[in-house]
Order: C-alpha cells, then structure tokens, then sequence
C-alpha cells in the first residue's frame, strides 16, 4: 500500500525528489502514530529505522539532558541506519504525533532500485547534520 507521495514531499529531507522518485519510495514509507510520553528511540539501543515527524513534536535527551525539540519536517534515526550505529539519543514525543517511517530493509530496497535517490538522501542527509567544531 504505502504512503501518498505528496505526504513524503511535505518532509524538506524529501522535497528536492522528482515525483518518480517519491512514487518508487513511497510504498517502503510507513507511518505510525505516538502519544506524549511514548519513547520514539531509546538511547543504547540499535537503530534500525529511519522517522520523520509528519505533525507533532518530540524532545531529543542524552542522559537525560534535553538537546533538541524536535517538530514537523524534523527527522531523525539516519545516522544509525546511514552507518549501522545504536541510538545516540532517546526521542519521547511530546504531543500526538503524525510519523513516517523507513527501516532499514526497506532503504536497502530503495537502494536497489533507485541507488540515486540514497544517494541524495545521503547528501541531504550530511547538510542537515551539526558539524562539531
């Protein structure tokens, strides 16, 4: 079944593909739904899946330490699947949320159709990144 692709071209990590690309993306796209208070990832455990906060907002700990608020367009989990990592972060959501969701598996199936579009994901990806120092 999959998604609608204009709901993946709504996520700026997604908004530079061409509609064939997001059409060819789209039915590896699920979306899930959370509460406030659900953990979205959980710091320490092994990341396996690509989300992106289609409405709604989560809070980003370490240690319990607040680093971020997440929000609509936000994403998060790439850097695990990207390069096989655990979670460097918990996510708790903070309001009903709306999420779209990509695991692994179904990225290496992207990969295999269109390598491109990972490719620009990637790169995307990259430029979203915080640079330390």
């Amino acid at each position: 079944m999959g998604l609608d692709p204009s709901r993946l071209k709504r996520i700026p990590l997604f908004e530079k593909f061409s509609e064939d690309e997001l059409r060819q993306i789209a039915p590896f796209a699920e979306e899930a739904t959370a509460e406030p208070g659900n953990v979205l990832v959980r710091e320490g455990d092994y990341s396996y899946q690509f989300v992106a906060i289609e409405d709604g907002t989560a809070k980003v700990t370490r240690e319990g330490e607040t680093l971020a608020e997440l929000g609509p367009g936000d994403f998060f989990g790439e850097i695990g699947l990207l390069e096989k990592t655990f979670r460097t972060a918990t996510v708790e959501a903070t309001s009903p949320m709306k999420l779209i969701t990509l695991t692994g598996w179904d990225m290496a199936r992207v990969e295999k159709v269109m390598p491109e579009a990972i490719e620009q994901l990637h790169r995307a990806i990259e430029e979203r990144r915080p640079h330390d120092g």
